[in-house]
């Protein structure tokens, strides 16, 4: 793994985060490929400068808003100057063996073959358990070099500084949901302003991974986002990330405990190091990835979410959705308590829902129970509510093996975004690739799902047919609760 860091942010983190810096050597360009001719557009905030990089115009920490610490994004004030973009931004705060990062983090990266015409975008939402990860780990090479895509990778806030629920203090009641904000705002920013660099802004895909895919289904749900997109990409996430009230006020009583505060006005005033440092320690291991997440108000945020789009069809949408098939073997191997769950470990991982999941005695069983538990289950639901109302889904499957093992968390990665390391089945990395460069682009892909559990299978051999889904209505919508 590329980053030590602590259990707590492994489980998904260092999954996707590392995957994704082996598939495309993100954090640096080969100096032989770097060029310094450097590009001048013009925003609606001013003027900024970027770099030309293997053959491509780069723009790296773009600021798209400004944020106070629980408020709404803003946007950013103009600046007079021309403003340099040709180095990464700071990450999110987060836990890295220690505190890393700034709150004045919401910037985003773009990479574009040329500024003149109307190419499509594609928007990478990152994972890492809503607490970990950056725009800047993905390498934006891989779709605008060679397949015309604009590529944008942007960040928005973790953990606390994102999800807290802030709804007793007057003037934050947006806190918990403030990193769907700052995902609606980098939309809006995009679609003021794509133009000026050879983008399309009625072409938008928003595509992410794992808590990416999370954050970016709540789109489907947030009234600020109509118009802003018109696609997504939802890699191993959906909806289930939404908490109610009651689980996020708890949440933030675990916080509040371990800093020994009594009164949530501190959080305006404590030292960003001391909440991300106690956060670390509410977190403790794996199962902690599962703590934040967007918050139902109704206003923001609308849930429960499968109802809402039933009663609110989804129009004008395109999405493509799917999972892996042993997504939780990864989890098992940082969490070996997965091997043998016992109700406490159930309570650690799912909540209250814990006590409803009756778990097989072998090994193979207990892996494809917690993999339905954890993404499948929650894919095929949001599948079949889009499904139902004839709208534009395609889903699919993850399965191909590595090293003799099945496909889990994050492996999809390396095939969607190319990798430098070698993969089993390197075929299979132009067929998916290709499969989503041709969605990005607004074509249409395999049979559309309408509820006959038809999508394609990625894996040897690659095919088109009914998916194992699973359904059990006694798992609640929302995968975790807390009261």
């Amino acid at each position: 793994m590329l980053r030590s860091i602590i259990p707590s942010l492994a489980l998904i983190f260092q999954c996707t985060v590392s995957t994704a810096q082996a598939v495309s050597g993100v954090q640096s360009v080969p100096e032989a490929h770097k060029i310094s001719t450097a590009r001048i557009v013009k925003t609606t905030r001013g003027y900024i400068k970027g770099i030309e990089e293997q053959g491509i115009f780069v723009f790296k920490g773009i600021p798209y808003a400004s944020a106070a610490r629980f408020k709404a994004p803003t946007p950013r004030p103009a600046w007079k100057d021309t403003l340099s973009c040709t180095e990464f931004g700071p990450v999110a705060p987060q836990w890295d063996g220690k505190v890393v990062g700034e709150e004045d983090c919401l910037q985003l990266n773009l990479y574009t073959s040329g500024v003149k015409g109307k190419k499509p975008v594609v928007v990478w939402v990152h994972g890492g358990g809503m607490t970990g990860g950056t725009g800047k780990w993905m390498n934006g090479h891989a779709f605008a070099d060679h397949d015309s895509i604009i590529t944008i990778t942007i960040n928005y806030r973790l953990g606390a500084l994102g999800f807290l629920y802030m709804g007793d203090v007057p003037g934050y009641e947006t806190a918990p949901n403030n990193a769907v904000l700052d995902l609606v705002a980098s939309l809006q920013w995009i679609r003021e302003n794509i133009a000026a660099f050879g983008g399309d802004p009625d072409r938008v895909t928003v595509m992410g991974e794992s808590a990416g895919a999370k954050l970016s289904s709540v789109l489907l749900v947030a009234p600020a986002a109509k118009g802003k997109y018109q696609q997504l990409v939802l890699e191993s996430g959906g909806v289930n990330c939404i908490r109610d009230t009651a689980t996020a006020q708890a949440i933030r009583k675990r916080l509040m405990d371990t800093l020994g505060i009594r009164d949530p006005n501190e959080f305006l005033r404590l030292p960003v190091n001391d909440i991300i440092a106690a956060q670390a320690k509410v977190l403790k291991g794996a199962s902690g990835t599962n703590y934040f997440g967007p918050m139902a108000d109704n206003k923001v945020v609308y849930g429960d979410a499968y109802n809402w789009l039933k009663k609110h069809p989804l129009k004008n949408v395109r999405v493509l959705l799917g999972s892996n098939k042993a997504e939780a073997l990864l989890f098992m191997n940082i969490d070996r308590r997965l091997y043998h769950p016992d109700v406490q470990v159930l309570r650690d991982w799912f909540g209250k829902n814990g006590d409803l999941v009756k778990m097989p005695a072998d090994t193979a069983g207990i892996m494809q129970m917690l993999s339905r538990i954890m993404y499948q289950l929650h894919t095929y639901r949001l599948a079949n509510v889009l499904g139902a109302q004839k709208a534009n889904v395609w889903l699919y499957s993850f399965e191909q093996t590595s090293q003799g093992k099945p496909a889990t968390h994050g492996q999809e990665l390396g095939y969607i975004w190319g990798s430098k390391q070698p993969l089993e089945n390197p075929g299979l990395e132009q067929v998916i690739h290709r499969d989503w460069v041709n969605f990005i682009k607004g074509k249409n892909l395999w049979t559309k799902y309408d509820g006959r559990k038809l999508g394609m299978i990625y894996g040897e051999p690659t095919r088109e047919e009914r998916i194992a889904g699973w359904e059990d209505v006694s798992f609640p919508a929302m995968g975790f609760l807390l009261d």
